[in-house]
């Protein structure tokens, strides 16, 4: 078995990250009680971390892709700063959420600085030792045999002959085509069709077999499977059957294997982290909004007859529906004065967008402008039907109208208040521009660039840029 794709070494790994920021901030800890940065009441406060630092360590690991094969020395040190300012951050979270006010930041700082140096030193003299064990020894590299020749074989054998880290050997291929037996595939020759592949593993090194056949041919597998299991060899297949705009996952339910073909790559530790942000954040930020939201409420209230919220239903994560808070900035009837000025619309898809939209009230103008209309969906983002950053949860009207093709990718996410629409022009953009972005997001996702529009989204908002 490969290191890249060993499951033990990656869980070896985040079982290393963690005790290493565990230790390394203990001692941080231990060492400012006896130079007397901290007393004996601070220090046991810093060490109420430790606990929490073994339970949020893990998942962050495991965003952070803990490997060694395949990763350059500046994405080893790329990922473990990633890990380490992510971990600082939430740290702090922690700090400001249970008011611990004995919690020094200079110990915090030390701490990440030192456990960020100490990372990257285990991850290159780790990456040192296993490749150079490898070279030493190449008799323990993998030897694979590839069933197939064609354009399938050819992609996965000059990905894994350039790439010795891997410890990945191709000693040859088969053929169901005899025509083919002699030829070289990309550096691999073809030794033999589907029937020599027996006579192979029974003769020769042989520790794993890649199948690599063409979509016509994959009733083949079922006697090679036979041959593996009677041999004791690994089999291994390529995923890629189809030509298809997604992103092939394994997962088991049930103990049961299944092959996921999903529409983009959202990996779970990923948006456990992005969960988690939402809450955070939305904790700390309700006691700030509070008053604007009580006076924008009063304010709402006192300009027209009629209820403080709006209420919308509105199709979310895989299009499940929900109702969508906003406070309330047209007049009652706007629904039924709709009929009469749908011929005014100025925008150009299914939308409506009027710039002096008559069924808007004076405080919903100004409410829509600051989006401060939009502060109660904090709510939704609360309870988890929606993020603070992603696609714009569209009406029912709207998503019946443009539901088509590729844009049902949108549902693949929870929706968001903000988005790349936001920061790149808001109103002002076409509808076609709108929902471009929103694909992009999609497809481009991190949670980086999650705080990068929370970021550029104050400002924006504060100059009331595009809005209407």
């Amino acid at each position: 078995m490969t290191l890249s794709k060993s499951k033990h070494l990656r869980q070896l790994l985040v079982v290393l990250d963690t005790t290493t920021s565990a230790a390394v901030y203990a001692v941080i800890c231990a060492a400012a009680l006896v130079i007397g940065r901290v007393n004996i009441d601070g220090w046991q406060t810093h060490m109420l971390l430790v606990p929490v630092l073994l339970v949020i360590a893990p998942p962050l690991s495991g965003w952070a892709k803990p490997t060694l094969a395949g990763q350059s020395l500046f994405r080893i040190v790329f990922e473990q700063f990633r890990y380490s300012l992510v971990l600082f951050a939430f740290l702090v979270m922690v700090v400001f959420l249970f008011r611990l006010e004995l919690i020094s930041r200079g110990v915090l700082i030390s701490a990440v600085s030192i456990n960020l140096g100490t990372m990257i030193f285990i991850r290159f003299f780790l990456r040192w030792w296993y490749f150079s064990a490898r070279v030493e020894a190449r008799e323990n590299y993998t030897k694979v045999l590839v069933v197939g020749s064609g354009p399938r074989a050819s992609y996965y054998i000059t990905r894994a002959m350039p790439n010795s880290e891997w410890g990945v050997e191709v000693i040859g291929c088969v053929d169901p085509d005899a025509s083919r037996v002699g030829i070289v595939c990309e550096g691999a020759p073809v030794i033999g069709t589907l029937e020599d592949i027996e006579s192979i593993v029974s003769t020769q090194v042989v520790d794993e077999l890649v199948v690599a056949l063409p979509r016509s041919r994959l009733n083949d597998i079922g006697t090679i499977a036979d041959i593996c299991a009677e041999q004791g060899i690994e089999l291994k297949i390529l995923a890629d059957f189809y030509d298809m705009d997604a992103t092939v996952q394994l997962d088991y339910q049930n103990r049961i294997p299944l092959l996921s073909f999903a529409p983009v790559l959202l990996d779970q530790n990923k948006l456990l982290v992005k969960r988690m942000m939402d809450i955070v954040l939305v904790t700390l930020a309700l006691p700030l909004l509070v008053p604007i939201m009580v006076a924008v409420a009063i304010a709402v209230k006192a300009d027209s007859r009629g209820p403080v919220f709006f209420l919308q239903e509105r199709v979310g994560l895989h299009k499940r529906r929900f109702r969508m808070i906003k406070f309330r900035s047209m007049y009652v009837d706007a629904e039924t004065r709709m009929k009469e000025i749908e011929h005014l619309n100025e925008a150009d898809g299914p939308i409506f967008k009027m710039a002096n939209d008559p069924r808007v009230t004076p405080v919903g103008r100004f409410i829509r402008k600051t989006s401060l209309d939009e502060l109660p969906q904090l709510i939704n983002v609360f309870t988890g039907q929606m993020s603070l950053v992603g696609p714009r949860a569209m009406s029912v009207r709207d998503v019946n109208l443009f539901d088509r093709g590729i844009q049902r990718k949108r549902f693949s996410v929870r929706p968001g208040i903000v988005c790349l629409r936001e920061v790149s022009g808001r109103s002002a953009l076409s509808f076609d521009r709108w929902l471009e972005l929103d694909l992009e997001y999609i497809d481009t996702w991190t949670l980086s660039l999650d705080l990068q529009i929370l970021l550029r989204v104050i400002p924006v908002v504060l100059r009331g840029s595009g809005a209407s």
